[in-house]
């Protein structure tokens, strides 16, 4: 993770010159912003894997002599049956659609989407799934 976090650093001082130039050369301010907006997301991103990459062990995209093989293994868990999503789906597609049919749909997708949100949370702690 350490080279993933020098890399984002990297772009972020990238971001940072280019959104430099531009702001002086164009003097057109959404530009500007959106890669001054661009810089800090990249700075976040390169800060939480450097501040990540000092707490867990190294891995082996950090080893020069580690083998493809060295990476493989378990990578977490992935649920393999949710409805869920497709709540979330149908309500953020009904909130999209609202924006530009009219702002009424938004009282349709509010529950569709507190709904998939509430069940996606909970889904391990009730039912035949319960882990706990």
């Amino acid at each position: 993770m350490k080279i993933q976090g020098k890399m984002f650093m990297w772009l972020s001082v990238f971001f940072l010159l280019v959104a430099v130039v531009y702001g002086v050369w164009a003097k057109e301010p959404v530009g500007t912003t959106a890669l001054f907006l661009a810089f800090g997301l990249s700075i976040m991103i390169g800060f939480y894997l450097g501040f990540t990459a000092r707490r867990v062990d190294v891995g082996a995209q950090d080893n020069k002599e580690a083998d493809v093989a060295d990476d493989a293994g378990e990578v977490g868990f992935f649920s393999p049956h949710s409805w869920q999503p497709l709540s979330l789906a149908v309500g953020g597609a009904l909130a999209f659609l609202g924006v530009a049919v009219g702002w009424w749909l938004m009282y349709f997708s509010a529950p569709l989407l507190l709904i998939g949100i509430w069940g996606w949370v909970f889904e391990y702690y009730r039912g035949e799934n319960r882990t706990q």
